[in-house]
């Protein structure tokens, strides 16, 4: 193995790329463990865009993010149309849909004998037990000003 590549497990490259995905708004991410079905890859992960604009910026993201953590991107299928972005990671492999393309191909169906869940975020983490934010200063209270005191009213005087 080469100086600073660092490899992934597949199933935490596979929950990398769906939270990849998740980042730029990913509709239905779903994980497919692929071993005992296919001897292709270990895990399919698959997602969707609303449009080919954001099925490109799913790609990029995830082609981007996994690079960060050393992991090589060995092929990448369809980005020109952007209908389904197919990236190759090895032993993971994301398809990337538009929502109609995925539909018709319907792989979840396909590869229905294979485990597969569903992507949940994971929870936002809250602050350690001890540790406590710090305290919002509070404004000043706002002074109300007294109120104007109204003139009297002029009397008119009418002349006869």
């Amino acid at each position: 193995m080469s100086e600073g590549v660092r490899v992934i497990k597949a199933n935490l490259k596979a929950l990398a790329i769906a939270g990849a995905a998740s980042d730029k708004k990913a509709l239905d991410i779903i994980t497919i463990n692929m071993r005992k079905v296919s001897s292709v890859c270990d895990y399919f992960v698959i997602a969707s865009g609303t449009s080919t604009t954001q099925v490109r910026a799913i790609a990029d993201h995830i082609s981007r993010k996994l690079k960060d953590k050393g992991e090589r991107l060995w092929h990448i299928e369809g980005e020109r149309e952007a209908l389904w972005v197919l990236l190759d990671f090895g032993d993971v492999v994301a398809h990337i849909f538009l929502e109609e393309t995925r539909r018709y191909y319907d792989l979840e169906r396909l590869w229905g004998d294979a485990p597969q869940d569903r992507y949940k975020e994971p929870s936002r983490v809250k602050p350690a037990a001890g540790k406590k934010k710090p305290a919002r200063r509070k404004k000043p209270a706002r002074r109300k000003k007294p109120a104007k005191k109204k003139k009297p009213a002029k009397k008119k005087t009418v002349k006869r």
